[in-house]
């Protein structure tokens, strides 16, 4: 029997998107794809070695109390699977080890982040290095956005994409890195894999609206140096037809929607490379 690709997206506390995350998973060629909220993973009732696939999705984590999700980050990394010594955190960096994937969006970002992920220099996924926070424009931000996509990034995720075009909802996604080390650390090693972009997705930049949250360099999502840990602002699992785009009613648009295309590389690179 062929062995199946196996996604994990995780629920509760306050996630929202995580039903629509799932179908992209389906929708990218998964064979199976399992919402699980976190107090089972505390609890013992489930295990992420049992998956190829982590998923992170949006939402208001603990209503995003001391800042968007680091509530959440503090849960995963501190707390104890019931009955044993083993800390969640440390199925997850097994879970790492393996090769496996982990995606993350809007809330799911803010969390790989505040949790130590992102960016992960030297497979460090315990110091925070940067952090997302509340927008320049000092509101909730709810708009679709032009992104340029790095080619020379190592990201899984981004595979053959040169620019995309997705929605934003956030109130804290202005990207922020501890220092300018860090910054150009970023660049040189191709971590900046998403930036937002003027309207002919060809430049960076810091222009609002087009910048939503004044994040520095326009970064809207970054990568581990591996590659397969993945965080971005947009909302890919929102762009999955063409009756999502704004504009669906006014141009002709393919049936599929760009946001797909995330999921089928992650899918794929499971099969080639974990299977």
């Amino acid at each position: 029997m062929a062995k199946r690709v196996k996604c994990i997206v995780l629920s509760g506390n306050g996630t929202n998107c995580e039903m629509e995350m799932a179908y992209a998973c389906k929708l990218g060629g998964a064979d199976e794809v399992d919402i699980v909220h976190i107090s089972e993973l505390i609890y013992g009732l489930r295990r992420l070695d049992s998956y190829h696939f982590l998923n992170l999705p949006g939402g208001f984590l603990d209503g995003d109390d001391l800042g968007a999700a680091k509530a959440g980050a503090n849960r995963i990394k501190y707390a104890r699977v019931k009955d044993t010594s083993e800390r969640l955190y440390d199925q997850l960096l097994k879970f790492i080890k393996q090769g496996k994937l982990i995606l993350g969006i809007c809330n799911g970002f803010q969390l790989m982040v505040k949790a130590g992920l992102l960016p992960g220099f030297n497979r460090d996924f315990e110091t925070q290095t940067v952090t997302l926070t509340y927008n320049d424009s000092g509101r909730f931000e709810d708009r679709w956005v032009c992104l340029k996509i790095n080619p020379n990034s190592p990201c899984i995720f981004t595979k053959g994409m040169e620019r995309v075009y997705l929605p934003v909802r956030h109130g804290e996604g202005k990207f922020i890195p501890r220092d300018e080390k860090i910054l150009k650390r970023l660049h040189e090693d191709g971590l900046v894999v998403v930036q937002y972009s003027d309207e002919h997705f060809q430049q960076p930049t810091m222009t609002y609206p087009l910048n939503p949250n004044g994040s520095v360099d326009a970064i809207a999502g970054i990568c581990d140096e591996s590659g397969r840990l993945f965080g971005m602002m947009p909302h890919p699992e929102a762009y999955l037809y063409y009756t999502n785009h704004p504009r669906w009613t006014r141009e002709r648009l393919p049936e599929e929607g760009e946001g797909i295309l995330f999921f089928r590389n992650a899918i794929t690179y499971i099969r080639e490379t974990l299977l």
